[in-house]
């Protein structure tokens, strides 16, 4: 698992890129708690353009996350899943309070 930081304004953009599992989750959870409070994040885009899968632990990293900045008053958005991780997110209902936007652009413009 690759990870890419990208700061814009108060919003961090992460980009993942291979797959986010139990093998990688607890690295990649005490890697983005220790970036959004270094950068002082308010709002969180996930960019998955390049995750090609994630399993129940890559789940709770993102839910994680998303509870972290909910606290800060801030807002989560995930940009360019592919098919297998847009079904994952479906079915494990992460759409009712993570937004999909088709690019970090989009989604800059709406949290």
């Amino acid at each position: 698992m690759q990870i890419h930081y990208e700061t814009i304004g108060n919003t961090l953009v992460v980009k993942l890129k291979g797959e986010l599992d139990h093998h990688v989750a607890e690295r990649i959870r005490v890697e983005l708690d220790e970036v959004i409070s270094n950068k002082r994040s308010k709002n969180l885009i996930f960019d998955l353009k390049d995750m090609n899968f994630m399993d129940s632990s890559g789940i709770g990293v993102i839910i994680g996350r998303y509870k972290s900045i909910q606290k800060l008053g801030g807002k989560v958005a995930v940009v360019q899943t592919s098919n297998k991780v847009d079904k994952i997110f479906s079915l494990a209902g992460l759409y009712r309070i993570i937004s999909k936007y088709e690019t970090s652009e989009d989604a800059l413009k709406c949290i």
